[in-house]
């Protein structure tokens, strides 16, 4: 058996295809969807999407939070951005979490930090998506 995985951003679909398993970063934690998976709907938290090809390799992308429904082997994810992993420039992901690091130092303000914070989470996601090794 297989899930039907469907990754959905406001500009396009990102991946809409058959897979054997996913491991999707959640609010509350990580979890892990295989075939006839109880139905479920669940925010999806900044974080790594891990995906199980049919041929049994993994591949990665930076999900950028949003929600998700699993029901009858249908996994469908809508979020604000999503990258996959090979596709994301590991220079300019780095450069990225660097200005986002120095933003976070220099943020002045409850405002500042927030946004600050968001913007190192998703640099980080981003790095991640890349070094990843399963």
């Amino acid at each position: 058996m297989t899930l039907n995985l469907c990754v959905l951003t406001p500009n396009r679909i990102v991946w809409d295809s058959e897979v054997k398993e996913i491991i999707l970063s959640t609010n509350s934690g990580q979890i892990g969807v295989l075939p006839n998976h109880a139905p479920i709907a669940t925010s999806v938290d900044i974080g790594i999407l891990k995906i199980r090809l049919l041929k049994d390799q993994w591949v990665t992308m930076a999900l950028m939070g949003g929600f998700a429904r699993i029901n009858n082997n249908a996994i469908t994810i809508l979020v604000n951005d999503a990258e996959k992993g090979s596709d994301i420039d590991l220079q300019e992901a780095q450069q990225t979490l660097e200005i986002a690091e120095a933003n976070l130092n220099k943020a002045e303000g409850k405002r500042q930090t927030i946004e600050a914070n968001l913007a190192l989470r998703r640099a980080r996601t981003r790095v991640e998506a890349i070094n990843v090794i399963s």
